[in-house]
């Protein structure tokens, strides 16, 4: 059995881990000459640290991360609205990392390397695929637009983001992504922790919020490299895509956030010290009925490309992965394997997706500015504890964040497992 996997991002290099744990060839083509640490912050949840974890890497990212133990949510006065324990202070078996994502994409694709070898394949962009027979042949072209390779396989795993060349040719009038009528703007910066050094938050309301959260620690002592996160409805269409991601002006957002300084955050300080600052769009894309099509499917953002409410995105990828190699693990036939994968995972993060849309999670916060505008004394006056509560469990058993049931549960893919035809 030998695999393509197009796309060399935390999906695609998890799913050629994986691949390679259960002795299955696997290449991985990706667009980007070289693997470069890029991004800001991202939130590993502790059901993929765990298959990071069963991968093998689970002392590299304790390494490079922070162990993120709370989650608090405060109205837009900094008044805590909800918080509540994360990680192994929760009650998991294993932690919940806030990481840089460039870190993070580094620290995969050199496990990567020393597995697979040359067989990740750098500076290769995606073209189109053919099933010929029982497989699948795939076309490459160089970063200047020559066709410069060919490889054929028994499948092929779509992994190659927001944008996915694979995902156009099962849905070719798609389209652009979503546009959620919201921009973020993000970056980190070195400053003093805040709310113990270990606490993520976010603070606002649906139409404007900030995130922020510490990723490691910092070059001076005491201090620690944070990501942030300002976010903010808007008039305006989407930018292009050759937009995302560019370098903007504090300029552009600081006067909306111009009074949020709380006892425990100063955020206009915080932006004030920062020398970067990123800009997109939020986008996601609608659910689709189908993943798999014969010897071919989608995993992480080019199967289920969603809003970040509830810092899942990345996660999610890393189980999907670990998902389908558990698939073919069960079925042995490939075809029925990728269905049977596309049967299962689909409609939950079908439903993930939509959560985020009506704020996952931080509805909380939406609540307490529609109840009470102009603040409140005790947050329980305004929304009963029991509100709270089913609002935060309902998203985390959706998203397979129930601390007994993951802990109880056998492994995704066993050690030792191999795939035998």
């Amino acid at each position: 059995m030998k695999v393509i996997v197009v796309g060399g991002g935390i999906s695609g290099l998890t799913m050629a881990m994986s691949l390679n744990q259960i002795g299955v060839e696997v290449r991985v083509y990706e667009a980007a000459r070289e693997v470069t640490p890029l991004g800001v912050g991202i939130n590993v949840q502790p059901n993929a640290v765990r298959e990071l974890t069963e991968l093998g890497l689970g002392e590299r990212l304790a390494k490079i991360g922070i162990a993120t133990e709370a989650l608090a949510f405060f109205n837009k006065f900094g008044q805590p609205v909800w918080r509540e324990q994360r990680g192994r202070v929760a009650g998991f078996a294993w932690p919940q990392y806030s990481i840089h994502r460039g870190r993070l994409q580094v620290l995969l694709a050199e496990a990567a390397r020393e597995r697979i070898g040359d067989a990740l394949r750098t500076g290769h962009v995606f073209q189109k695929f053919v099933e010929r027979g029982n497989k699948v042949i795939a076309t490459f072209a160089d970063r200047d637009g020559a066709i410069g390779a060919e490889d054929d396989a028994d499948i092929l795993v779509g992994a190659d983001g927001i944008h996915s060349a694979v995902r156009r040719q099962f849905y070719p009038n798609e389209g652009e992504p979503n546009f959620a009528g919201q921009i973020l703007w993000r970056a980190a910066v070195e400053t003093t922790p805040f709310l113990g050094g270990a606490t993520m938050i976010i603070a606002g309301h649906f139409h404007r919020r900030i995130v922020g959260y510490p990723i490691a620690p910092g070059a001076k002592p005491g201090s620690l490299l944070t990501n942030w996160i300002a976010q903010m409805s808007v008039d305006t269409k989407a930018p292009p895509r050759e937009d995302w991601n560019r370098k903007v002006d504090k300029k552009r957002f600081l006067d909306a956030f111009r009074d949020w300084r709380f006892d425990w955050l100063d955020f206009p300080k915080l932006v004030e010290e920062t020398a970067e600052i990123f800009e997109f769009p939020l986008v996601d894309r609608h659910p689709v009925e189908r993943w798999s099509f014969g010897r071919v499917t989608l995993i992480g953002d080019a199967a289920h490309p969603m809003q970040p409410t509830g810092s899942q995105a990345g996660s999610q990828a890393i189980v999907d992965a670990r998902l389908l190699t558990a698939a073919l693990l069960a079925e042995r036939d490939p075809v029925a394997a990728l269905a049977a994968y596309d049967r299962g995972r689909r409609p939950v993060m079908n439903d993930i997706t939509l959560r985020n849309r009506n704020f996952g999670p931080e509805a909380a916060m939406q609540l307490a500015e529609e109840r009470a505008p102009n603040g409140f004394k005790h947050i329980e006056d305004v929304i009963p504890r029991a509100e709270l509560e089913h609002i935060s469990r309902s998203f985390q058993q959706a998203a397979g964040l129930d601390p007994a049931g993951l802990n109880a549960r056998p492994p995704l893919v066993p050690a030792g497992a191999k795939y035998a035809p």
